[in-house]
């Protein structure tokens, strides 16, 4: 496990939220924890805090949407940890298999 360095003044901690917690309790809290606090203007708003780091804000959601169209995924029938491991990684090829066949026929 990586141990998580601590903020200092050339590298100070960012905290991302949405607009939900802009608010006087909300900067408040953030504040006394150490955080810079930056507000989200929308869902849809995911700007990197560096120009190489891509927005990645809401991948884990996105992922398990896509997965738990899979009805045996969703819900889990399989009594073995290996059964549902494989299972799992046919559905993530399945999905990266699609993805790449759409995206070849935009591109012809």
């Amino acid at each position: 496990m990586v141990v998580r360095p601590l903020p200092s003044a050339t590298a100070p901690q960012h905290l991302c939220l949405d607009l939900g917690y802009a608010n006087t309790t909300g900067r408040t809290v953030a504040a006394a924890r150490g955080y810079q606090v930056h507000f989200s203007r929308s869902r849809g708003d995911q700007t990197p805090a560096q120009p190489w780091q891509p927005p990645r804000r809401w991948v884990v959601e996105r992922t398990l949407a896509w997965l738990s169209k899979c009805r045996a995924l969703l819900i889990r029938w399989d009594k073995h940890a290996d059964n549902y491991l494989a299972l799992l990684k046919l559905a993530c090829a399945l999905l990266w298999y699609r993805r790449y066949h759409r995206l070849n026929a935009v591109l012809r």
